[in-house]
């Protein structure tokens, strides 16, 4: 088991801060990108069927487009790197195929073993009691990856902005989204902290432990 430093835990997720303006001559370097994208990609979902995709925006008109979407925001066009989450919407047989195909090709093993696994989910998400709210779902599966994002970044020390504040139809029709089966729910700035960033220096404020954590 690797050996975990409590201290450097504690350490980077109290620096970790919603950062509200980013240095834009700041660049984040491909190979701490690549690590980034891959916490998004490895990201805990249920049943593991990553009912998502992550568009990440390098066209500077498209995210000019996407600021005026977001209420004028800076971070949407000053971050190094912004990516807009999307939720996969009415999952249904075919996507849950997709997974189990590419989970027996994974595994080594025959597709016919899986057929429990695939019925369960069946079960639960098209035709269960989960049906009906599927899409809130799926958009709720988005966080977890979003979580994922932001601890690993917080531990590279590289700042990030969770967003909610745009209007989602609006990133749906400039990124050309009708049709994919794909809709936005969060986006994610990420980068560097500017120096005039009046946040960064603001003590995090947390209820204390036994106000959120009961043991029973």
């Amino acid at each position: 088991m690797p050996k975990v430093d409590n201290e450097i835990i504690h350490t980077q997720l109290n620096w970790r801060y919603a950062c509200k303006k980013f240095d834009p001559t700041k660049k984040i370097r491909d190979a701490d990108w690549n690590i980034l994208v891959e916490s998004l990609r490895l990201s805990a979902s249920s049943y593991g069927l990553q009912p998502w995709k992550f568009i990440v925006i390098q066209n500077p008109e498209l995210r000019v487009q996407l600021q005026k979407a977001a209420w004028g925001q800076t971070p949407v066009t000053d971050a190094s790197h912004f990516i807009v989450i999307t939720y996969k919407e009415n999952v249904d047989e075919s996507h849950i195929d997709r997974h189990v195909n590419h989970a027996a090709k994974t595994h080594g093993v025959e597709l016919s073993t899986l057929d429990r696994f695939k019925g369960s989910m069946m079960k639960d998400l098209v035709h269960g009691r989960r049906a009906e709210f599927i899409n809130y779902w799926a958009q709720q599966q988005t966080y977890i990856a979003m979580g994922s994002f932001l601890t690993t970044a917080a531990f590279m020390e590289i700042d990030t902005l969770p967003m909610e504040g745009f209007d989602p139809p609006s990133f749906d029709r400039i990124l050309n989204l009708e049709g994919t089966g794909y809709k936005s729910v969060t986006a994610i700035a990420a980068g560097y902290r500017s120096v005039e960033d009046r946040f960064q220096n603001v003590k995090k404020i947390r209820f204390d432990l036994p106000e959120v954590v009961e043991y029973k």
